[in-house]
């Protein structure tokens, strides 16, 4: 078994073999129900999957999904991917590499024999039409492309336009998640690697421009929504007026967050209140959101969290921190820097070290207060562990910390949000604690863009001087009202139930790439009504529904049930 599983791991790295779903397999079992959607589609509702990056497992597995679901509901379905031409994408990490001069010099193409082929070959076995990036370039836009990601100054790459599309932007958006940095100019390399990301910027731009010219797609489905080449799609689809659909893998266990126009770090920003504050509240609803809350604490309903082993003994957690909790402490969560910087807008600082160091220097002047920075475990437990830690760039300001200033480092194991319901308020930048801390009746400061703010139940900060104003208010001498609490409660309720989406035919594989897989048998599964989950998801790509799933009518169907009473 150890040696079957050691071959099929050598051949997934050499060739991509075994990634995506077997969908020849699955539709040989359902060739009728397959072959009679094929008839009459062509009048049908177009529809884009921009998946480009056929060599990221975790999108395509999806994205395939999608293709199919879409058109058993008789949508025209389109697949584009990248043949091997882009001299940089968000398929290639640091880590990847020999060194930053391998991919200085020759960009993502050892990687490329495992992106694009087997992709290329899961999308024909369903029958889709493929669009490849070299088929829709010209010779001119790849000789302008060539000649003007190496000519012009590298100080103008950030601001360059094409028209009102940012494509300098994407380019070091896509250079900083490569380098896993916040800031890039004294890497190593770093020229040469952003002028590969900005020739690749500018290439996906000619594609998609030419493809959305030619053919009229009512929406454009793809994962992430930024970097590149997802967001230039992005941006060149919405100029073209095509509606776009983003997609991220949620917290929840077997859950997906699903947006409309733009990545949900953005859009949930924005989201109307009204789309959460008038559910009617129930005992069981509220019983259902404070135990997946407490659950939290271990990760145990999630197949994304940081803590393998939290331990939540304040009495040791005091003693290795020398913490006294009965003093007045105020906790302070950060992001990884580079992930904030490319997924949040900065609202009340330039970014978020500019927040932490000012954050330190207005502590050291409140001796009457205690700070307790809790550094992200994702710096070195994420997907792309950063390689620009945040506790180096605190120690380069302050080589000793103030008296009244802790830090619990990313590596420790103390739990989270035991220290932070010690505290008397927390100050956050973009994480999304602020959601469970707020519903649990904690205080919370805003200070970036965390999907917490504006629910009129935090304190936002947009500017230095709010900020400031903000902490000398503390220590506050009251938590959140309990109305407040409960509207809390509402938003956390419908963060984690009606915005992730659950799709349960997809399951977790712990340890191995990708995080999931299809558990499907037959084509059937997928079918109008048989998910739940899906049919919303497929509603909102081909009628711009809300991507809410209606998680307190399915919570009061199931009671129903067990109670013997007639559905509702």
């Amino acid at each position: 078994m150890k040696i079957k599983k050691k071959f099929k791991r050598i051949m997934r790295n050499a060739f991509g073999y075994g990634l995506h779903p077997n969908w020849k397999k699955i539709i040989r079992k359902d060739s009728l129900p397959w072959a009679s959607t094929q008839v009459g589609i062509s009048n049908s509702s177009k529809i884009l999957i921009a998946t480009s990056t056929g060599g990221y497992a975790a999108g395509t597995t999806v994205e395939s999904m999608l293709a199919v679901a879409l058109t058993l509901r008789g949508a025209e379905v389109h697949v584009l991917l990248c043949d091997k031409i882009l001299p940089a994408c968000m398929r290639a990490e640091f880590h990847q590499f020999s060194s930053l001069k391998e991919f200085s010099l020759h960009g993502p193409s050892r990687l490329c024999r495992t992106c694009f082929s087997p992709a290329d070959k899961m999308y024909r076995s369903i029958g889709l039409t493929v669009h490849r990036y070299s088929d829709l370039l010209t010779a001119e836009e790849m000789q302008e492309a060539q000649k003007l990601s190496s000519t012009i100054p590298f100080s103008k790459i950030a601001s360059y336009k094409k028209g009102s599309i940012a494509l300098g932007e994407q380019s070091m958006a896509g250079a900083l998640r490569f380098y896993a940095q916040g800031n890039i100019d004294d890497s190593p390399y770093s020229e040469t690697i952003v002028r590969r990301y900005f020739h690749a910027s500018l290439l996906t731009y000619y594609a998609t421009c030419r493809l959305l010219n030619s053919i009229q797609f009512e929406a454009a489905c793809f994962h992430h929504g930024i970097y590149v080449p997802q967001g230039i799609i992005g941006e060149v689809a919405r100029q073209k007026g095509v509606n776009i659909v983003n997609w991220n893998p949620a917290y929840k266990k077997q859950c997906f967050i699903f947006t409309h126009g733009d990545t949900y770090h953005h859009k949930l920003l924005d989201e109307p209140t009204a789309n959460w504050e008038n559910i009617e509240w129930t005992p069981e609803i509220e019983s259902d959101i404070l135990s997946y809350l407490k659950s939290r604490w271990q990760g145990t309903q999630d197949w994304i969290w940081f803590h393998k082993n939290p331990y939540e003994e304040i009495t040791k957690i005091a003693a290795e921190l020398g913490v006294d909790f009965s003093k007045p402490c105020i906790g302070m969560l950060t992001n990884v820097i580079w992930d904030a910087q490319l997924h949040y807008r900065a609202n009340a600082f330039p970014n978020m070290i500019d927040w932490t160091i000012s954050t330190i220097n207005y502590f050291a002047k409140r001796p009457d207060l205690q700070l307790i920075i809790r550094i992200h475990p994702a710096e070195i437990r994420g997907t792309i562990p950063s390689r620009q830690p945040l506790l180096f760039e605190i120690q380069k300001t302050f080589p000793n910390l103030p008296a009244n200033v802790f830090i619990i480092p990313p590596e420790s194991e103390i739990s989270t949000y035991a220290v932070m319901f010690k505290c008397n308020a927390v100050i956050i930048y973009g994480t999304k604690t602020g959601v469970e801390l707020s519903s649990r009746g904690m205080p919370v400061i805003v200070a970036g863009e965390a999907w917490i703010r504006g629910k009129e139940l935090t304190m936002d900060a947009s500017s230095p001087k709010e900020y400031f104003e903000l902490l000398n208010r503390l220590p506050l001498s009251d938590g959140l009202s309990a109305n407040d609490t409960q509207r809390a409660l509402k938003y956390a309720y419908h963060f984690f139930f009606r915005r992730m989406i659950p799709l349960f035919f997809i399951t977790p594989q712990p340890g191995d790439w990708p995080p999931y897989r299809l558990a499907l048998t037959n084509l059937e599964e997928l079918l109008p009504g048989k998910s739940l989950g899906l049919d919303v998801i497929c509603d909102g790509i081909l009628t711009g529904s809300e991507f809410i799933y209606p998680a307190e009518k399915v919570l009061r169907k199931n009671q129903s049930q067990i109670q013997g009473k007639p559905r509702l």
